[in-house]
């Protein structure tokens, strides 16, 4: 992370610790480090962080998938979402002020979240509500906006249409399920037997272990979302009249599709999301509300980052990871 241009700061720190990677590779690459602070530019908010949570496109990015758009510049600081507070912003910024509690999604490709201080664009960020701990206002942002986006804006989800959510215990997952009630939706929910009570209390109407039944048995389906990238639209066809499928893992067959989909309207599509504040607060919105949980499997100090990406590659986790920077994690302790 390099020092940006910006408007003159009142309070900055010009030397962060951060987790960081000098090279692309598996977990072990990770380390606690130091980087230059960030500065914002004009339309900019730099935010002390207090919480950081881990998607599959921080392990994805770090092992040089991404390199085309991510390049060899290092170090590099993973992560992409934040909670945290306003410590300074650039001079075109209206909307917060200093010692504000905000979070997002940082967009993009090289990350920086996973520092003490890292800078989002404004129309990035959202209020964090009064109820919400800044654990669960990092682990909501991109998960949950990927559930939006896709089952609102690409599979248009209807009320008293049939949904599945596949690989509904997850951070993506555990949000589309409570998110497609929310849409009037009846939520079919396909995780393993030891996560079916977890997806029941989230409001699904029926949730099928895929160890034990083929998911394309409980069709037929209005739409379905494929979170886990198992289930692509050939094998669900039969229970699918509709075709319109849904899913996050960019293979070359899913990138394909997506093509198809934006130049010819074909309804199999791929989410990509994109961060920003107007979905974020409609999902704040329904957590002030009482209608959407934030699932959190388990939060780590920074210094326990490379445990954390491998927990998160078992693809076993119940719901976010999330880290902290090591003093916050003490006084939590």
């Amino acid at each position: 992370m390099h020092r940006r241009s910006g408007e003159p700061l009142d309070c900055y720190d010009p030397i962060v610790k951060a987790v960081l990677y000098r090279s692309y590779g598996e977990a072990k690459v990770l380390e606690i480090g130091t980087v230059e602070a960030p500065l914002p530019r004009r339309t900019e908010v730099l935010v002390r962080v207090a919480a950081a949570a881990l998607n599959p496109k921080d392990i994805l990015t770090r092992k040089g998938k991404f390199k085309l758009f991510t390049g060899r510049r290092f170090p590099m600081v993973p992560g992409l979402d934040i909670a945290g507070e306003v410590i300074a912003k650039g001079s075109a910024v209206a909307t917060y002020d200093i010692g504000q509690r905000v979070h997002g999604m940082l967009n993009g490709w090289r990350g920086g979240g996973c520092a003490e201080q890292a800078v989002a664009g404004e129309s990035e960020l959202a209020p964090i509500p009064t109820e919400m701990s800044v654990v669960q206002a990092a682990a909501l942002p991109l998960a949950g906006m990927t559930a939006l986006q896709a089952l609102r804006d690409l599979l248009r989800v209807k009320e008293g249409e049939r949904v599945c959510i596949n690989g509904a215990s997850g951070g993506v997952g555990t949000l589309a399920v409570q998110i497609a009630k929310l849409l009037g939706a009846q939520v079919v929910a396909v995780c393993s037997g030891r996560n079916a009570a977890l997806v029941a209390g989230l409001g699904a109407d029926e949730v099928v272990d895929y160890t034990h039944t083929d998911v394309t048995r409980s069709g037929p389906y209005d739409a379905f979302f494929d979170v886990f990238g198992n289930c692509p639209p050939a094998r669900v066809s039969r229970a699918l009249p509709s075709g319109r499928h849904c899913t996050t893992v960019p293979s070359p067959g899913a990138i394909l599709r997506e093509l198809q989909g934006r130049l010819l309207g074909r309804p199999r599509r791929m989410v990509i999301v994109r961060g920003n504040g107007a979905d974020l607060r409609q999902l704040d919105q329904w957590y002030a509300a009482r209608g959407l949980d934030i699932v959190v499997d388990r939060v780590l100090p920074f210094s326990q980052a490379a445990e954390a990406h491998r927990y998160l590659e078992t693809k076993r986790a119940r719901g976010k990871v999330v880290l902290v920077p090591d003093p916050l994690f003490d006084h939590q302790a």
